[in-house]
């Protein structure tokens, strides 16, 4: 999926002259492993080493009449060292090349999803700290529930990216492994050596046990960690445009100058980048579904899983990157509207007390079901008559018969469930 949509840097790690980079490299150092091993003369490695080099557009030709990309790769490369080619890729399997090589790929993939990962955390953490008491209404059902922050809602966010950068971590760590031991992994016509030099050269690790490739349990983990990421990002932004509803309010994504929301209506500010971020997940999850599907090869190998991935890796890893740049670029530049998140509490006219209400009136000894249907019947009312409920009260003789005024009044504070909220940050390590 690489379109104009693609950011550069991820671009060129999916591109297929930096696949071929990375196959030449790994064929060099094997070659540097069996020099050092005796099995390969000095002159030729230096050959090998110096002349070595490959042509994207040489190798499709090549491809079209083999039919085999490894061997049209190694069929060019041959082109500019000469004789000393024939010692290149000795006892090697094109697995042992291509898989490696994409491991290399997905692990600087994942070091640039990472970095943009602790971008936005960066962000959700500073969020959170400046709207840290800025009260907003708690909604469960959709319906108006208890107060919280919207600092607080940030804080949930930002705990939500650590855990997704521990399992990017975990991912890259899982996937950070080569395969140099031939045509089934029995090292029978490769010494082990070669295949922990090379992967100490790349900074990989060897498969501790391998077929004829690298297990793609490591690929499914891999993709499943970028899906449930996707799916991270898509529950921010499917909350982003709850609140930028008209009858919320509450925040609202960027809306740039000379920006329009619609061909008909031009009152319309959509939130479009929220949802195109919602709709991209669908595809991650779509991609790591395929995934798992490549775990199960016959055998010791067959390729069902190669023209599969080599559509769901790149296009994973760029749909993230892309989701990550825009949803960095919705939170720089969000609006919030603490005045209208006050308004909206105020809209069920101190309903959101109910609670205290009834938890007061057991501290009198009242029984539970009875002071909940004491204060259900006042809340109920309030809500239909469009009455204040503190007001609705206040003129219930149950109720009254056990509470003053004066305590009715002090159960009506929203600096209530302000209380525990540093006690939270301090807890998360945001104070």
């Amino acid at each position: 999926m690489i379109s104009r949509y693609t950011l550069p840097e991820m671009g060129k790690i999916w591109d297929v002259e930096n696949r071929y980079q990375q196959m030449m490299e790994i064929e060099i150092y094997a070659c540097e492993a069996l020099m050092d091993m005796g099995k390969i003369p000095a002159e030729a490695y230096k050959d090998i080493k110096e002349k070595a080099a490959f042509d994207c557009k040489r190798i499709d030709e090549i491809e079209q009449i083999t039919h085999h990309d490894v061997i049209a790769f190694l069929t060019n490369v041959g082109e500019y060292v000469g004789d000393a080619s024939k010692y290149i890729h000795m006892g090697m399997t094109s697995s042992d090349v291509l898989d490696t090589a994409l491991s290399v790929q997905m692990r600087q993939a994942a070091d640039l999803l990472l970095a943009k990962l602790h971008k936005v955390r960066d962000i959700l953490a500073d969020k959170a700290k400046e709207y840290k008491y800025t009260l907003m209404m708690g909604r469960t059902h959709g319906i108006h529930a208890e107060p919280i922050t919207f600092g607080l809602k940030m804080a949930l966010w930002t705990m939500e990216i650590d855990r997704s950068i521990e399992r990017m971590q975990k991912a890259k760590e899982t996937i950070s492994v080569g395969k140099i031991s031939g045509a089934v992994g029995t090292f029978a016509n490769i010494d082990p050596h070669v295949e922990e030099h090379v992967c100490r050269r790349l900074g990989l690790k060897p498969a501790p046990v391998s077929t004829q490739v690298i297990q793609r349990d490591r690929h499914a983990e891999f993709l499943t960690t970028i899906a449930i990421i996707g799916s991270t990002l898509e529950k921010f932004a499917t909350e982003i445009r709850n609140l930028q509803r008209t009858d919320l309010g509450e925040v609202a994504e960027p809306f740039s100058k000379g920006q329009k929301g619609s061909s008909a209506m031009p009152h319309k500010k959509n939130p479009i980048t929220a949802e195109r971020i919602a709709g991209l997940s669908r595809v991650l999850r779509g991609n790591a579904t395929a995934a798992m599907e490549d775990v199960a090869l016959w055998h010791e190998r067959d390729i069902t899983h190669s023209s599969v991935e080599r559509i769901i890796i790149p296009d994973s890893c760029i749909l993230l990157d892309y989701m990550l740049h825009l949803f960095t670029k919705i939170m720089s530049g969000l609006q919030v509207f603490p005045q209208t998140m006050m308004d909206n509490v105020n809209k069920t006219l101190g309903l959101v007390f109910s609670q205290r209400v009834m938890l007061a009136l057991v501290d009198k000894g009242v029984m539970r079901e009875t002071a909940y249907e004491w204060t259900q019947r006042n809340a109920l009312n309030a809500w239909a008559n469009k009455t204040d409920f503190e007001y609705l009260v206040l003129q219930d003789k149950d109720i009254m018969s056990k509470l003053s005024k004066e305590e009715v009044d002090s159960l009506f504070d929203y600096n209530y469930h302000l209380k525990n909220i540093d006690y939270v940050f301090e807890r998360i390590g945001l104070a």
